[in-house]
């Protein structure tokens, strides 16, 4: 099954981030795909404050991987420059350490991803409207997302 929600604005956006922190649990995973600007750094935002992160979140575009603490530890994860070459990176070490993990450009390393896991892909559908397309994959994802929508 998959949800479709059409936001219009960047608040839009977090509030559907919110909304998903609200039913979250250790070693949740979500998965972010969409080209660049689609929202998905505004998601993490939205997903981060809801989780009591005071930090300011950016993409970790050149880190990679961003740990913030809050009422569970975020996993920010921003794989694209990996270009699908995770070796040396312990990616798998995150998904198991209690905490939330959120993957931006997740599909380029689609092969050491988790069976279960929320994927959100973002679609640009015109100046400040988005489409996101939510894929839950799991009785727990499936459960989050009747719970959420």
């Amino acid at each position: 099954m998959e949800y479709k929600l059409t936001t219009r604005s960047e608040m839009d956006t977090i509030e559907i981030a919110q909304n998903l922190e609200s039913e979250k649990f250790p070693n949740m995973i979500i998965c972010l795909n969409g080209e660049l600007g689609s929202g998905k750094t505004v998601f993490t935002k939205g997903f981060a404050n809801a989780l009591g992160i005071k930090e300011t979140v950016t993409s970790p575009t050149f880190n990679i991987i961003k740990e913030y603490d809050g009422e569970l530890p975020l996993y920010h994860m921003d794989v694209y420059r990996l270009d699908g070459n995770v070796s040396g990176v312990a990616i798998e070490d995150y998904f198991n350490k209690g905490g939330v993990v959120i993957i931006e450009w997740a599909n380029t390393i689609k092969d050491i991803l988790p069976e279960k896991r929320l994927d959100i892909k973002f679609k640009i559908a015109g100046e400040n409207s988005r489409v996101l397309v939510i894929v839950p994959h799991g009785k727990e994802y499936e459960e989050l997302c009747e719970a959420v929508f």
